[in-house]
């Protein structure tokens, strides 16, 4: 776990603009409306999680987070407004954030985070490949606000201020269920709050039929270690007919099979990297997940990601 802290006051007053800007620009974050006097005092605690999710406790005076950084790998952010006051800007709006507000996006589209006051927020960068296979197929978003005072987003924000407060002291086992939790949750809040068509890929429906493909799929999660578990099974939970199962993986350009294999490969490398897991043989961790023999699982897992799964755990532990 990679992890890095910046306070401006380390640095003396004259150089304090400019290592604050720098700092953010390592953050992927670009400032305007900062003189180069003496900015107020700020600072950055940032953790990279093993999967590869920035986690950054920023605490800063009011200026602007903006601009278009190019150039970055495919991910996606999001701010938790802890305290202060804060306005969310881009070409089609400009909302007021009050306290346990998310907002989000993707990044490389232009938007500003105007900080009207002394704030401190929680930055989470997501690299789309932590995050596609909970979002079926993903294919664009836009930049939009989520209110955390309320529903599966309170729940999230309270999962991020939470985390923010333990940042500094966060170990790499601790960290690793707080990444499982936020793609699940992220996954739920971009359904309820409406960015589903385009986080999802399901191109041309409403949002009823995607937002059920979201339910059929944290359904499968729970069912994941079940070996027997198959489309009519699923099905029978949703109370809804296999045809119907079939149709919604389609509108997403997916197959149940494929999807429930990709799943329990996901899971099993989570395991197979987890020092928690390090006792378990590779048969076992396969086994706990569903799949039916070792070879059959190590003959997905390379294909699926390259290499074996004593390579893969050979490589995480070192």
């Amino acid at each position: 776990m990679k992890a890095w802290s910046f306070s401006t006051d380390s640095h003396p007053r004259a150089e304090r603009a400019e290592a604050w800007r720098e700092a953010m620009s390592r953050l992927g974050l670009p400032i305007e409306g900062l003189s180069d006097a003496e900015p107020a005092s700020a600072s950055v605690v940032c953790l990279t999680s093993p999967l590869g999710i920035e986690f950054a406790l920023v605490e800063a005076g009011a200026q602007a987070i903006s601009g278009r950084r190019t150039g970055q790998p495919a991910a996606v952010w999001l701010a938790v407004l802890l305290s202060g006051q804060a306005t969310l800007v881009t070409d089609d709006l400009a909302e007021e954030m009050v306290a346990g507000d998310i907002a989000y996006g993707p990044t490389g589209q232009p938007a500003a985070l105007r900080l009207e006051t002394r704030c401190r927020l929680m930055f989470v960068r997501a690299p789309r490949v932590a995050l596609d296979h909970r979002l079926i197929a993903p294919v664009s978003l836009r930049i939009g606000r989520l209110q955390g005072a309320t529903g599966v987003a309170h729940i999230l924000s309270g999962l991020l201020r939470a985390t923010a407060d333990g940042l500094e002291d966060l170990t790499v086992d601790q960290l690793r269920p707080v990444e499982l939790a936020l793609t699940e949750f992220l996954a739920i809040c971009l359904v309820e709050g409406g960015a589903e068509t385009d986080v999802l890929g399901v191109g041309g429906g409403s949002g009823a039929p995607t937002a059920h493909l979201q339910r059929l799929c944290q359904t499968i999660e729970t069912l994941l270690p079940d070996p027997d578990l198959s489309l009519r099974r699923v099905a029978d939970e949703e109370g809804v007919s296999p045809r119907y199962v079939q149709k919604l993986f389609a509108s997403a350009d997916e197959t149940f099979s494929h999807y429930l294999r990709t799943r329990r490969l996901e899971r099993c490398r989570t395991d197979l990297a987890s020092p928690q897991h390090a006792r378990l043989s590779i048969s076992e961790i396969c086994f706990r997940w569903g799949f039916n023999g070792s070879a059959h699982f190590s003959r997905a897992f390379r294909d699926q990601y390259g290499m074996s799964p004593r390579e893969f755990r050979q490589g995480a532990a070192a």
